[in-house]
């Protein structure tokens, strides 16, 4: 059923003030709620082993146990670090969302206060990176760069649909990494304070792509372009530099990686939901799937 432009506003209206009273009862202070003074808990992991990206590849046989934990943490902080990125680009195409709509509305006020989580998580990622002791390894030069042209020029589906990918991936990761009683407890506080507030982000996010109907021609030239979106990011995860960190040629480890059944299928389970949401939205076709197939989500 078609809904009128006045029946969206009001749906906008009704989700961002409920979002609003939610922030308002369960929001952190990452700097007061993560206790950042604490060691590192010896033998422990930082991420789940079955779901690291050389997970039972040749490579992973060769390494010891000690070697298998610091390749855990630099694949967190790896991912952690994709995720400051891709934080940066979304609080610059919410600031251009909010920019030519009414302020006084509940829509933008809730606009600005996920850009105001954010920022907090951005910090909160950067510092969980600091205690780890490991570089922030970043999305890569190409990817860096792509990302400076989509945030100044991205569009509705385009800034939401990427959205919804990005964040709804941690999510899946970090929804297991908060519940895992085995893992660091810094990584699992960090994990569920940014699944409680990016459960959100994504109602947020995934109600305004439901609302936008696309004509059949905008509809390819979206999931051509959230395609390459999802691509990059997910190409984006884990940098091949930190295979070095535990004696392997970043080379050797990335195809590696590239061919392993474990890490296909831990990104496929990883984007199972949001893929589905993003295709009930018309954003996922044959313009990208070949895309999708390609990284590895499909």
């Amino acid at each position: 059923m078609t809904t009128t432009a006045e029946e969206r506003t009001r749906g906008r209206q009704r989700t961002a003030e409920r979002l609003l009273a939610s922030s308002a009862k369960l929001s952190f202070d990452p700097l007061k709620d993560v206790d950042w003074q604490s060691e590192p808990v010896e033998g422990a992991y930082y991420a789940p082993p079955n779901r690291l990206s050389l997970y039972g590849t040749h490579l992973w046989d060769r390494l010891t146990e000690a070697q298998r934990i610091e390749l855990s943490k630099h694949e967190v902080a790896s991912i952690a670090s994709v995720g400051i990125w891709f934080e940066e680009i979304l609080m610059q195409m919410l600031l251009r969302h909010a920019f030519d709509r009414d302020p006084t509305t509940a829509h933008v006020q809730y606009a600005l206060t996920e850009i105001a989580d954010e920022c907090r998580h951005s910090v909160m990622f950067a510092k969980m990176i600091s205690w780890m002791g490991v570089p922030a390894y970043g999305p890569g030069r190409l990817s860096h760069e792509l990302g400076r042209f989509f945030k100044a020029t991205s569009t509705h589906s385009q800034t939401f649909g990427g959205t919804m990918y990005v964040e709804e991936i941690l999510d899946s990761f970090q929804r297991e990494m908060m519940a895992d009683e085995s893992l660091q407890p810094l990584v699992r506080q960090v994990s569920r304070i940014h699944v409680i507030e990016e459960s959100r982000h994504i109602t947020y996010a995934r109600e305004e792509l439901v609302r936008r109907d696309l004509g059949a021609l905008r509809r390819r030239w979206e999931q051509l372009l959230l395609g390459v979106v999802i691509y990059r990011a997910t190409k984006s995860l884990i940098h091949p530099a930190l295979y070095a960190a535990v004696g392997i040629d970043p080379r050797e480890g990335r195809e590696a990686a590239k061919t392993n059944p474990h890490w296909r299928a831990t990104k496929k389970e990883m984007a199972a939901k949001v893929i589905g949401v993003l295709d009930r939205a018309g954003l996922v076709g044959r313009t990208n799937r070949w895309l999708l197939r390609g990284v590895g989500v499909i």
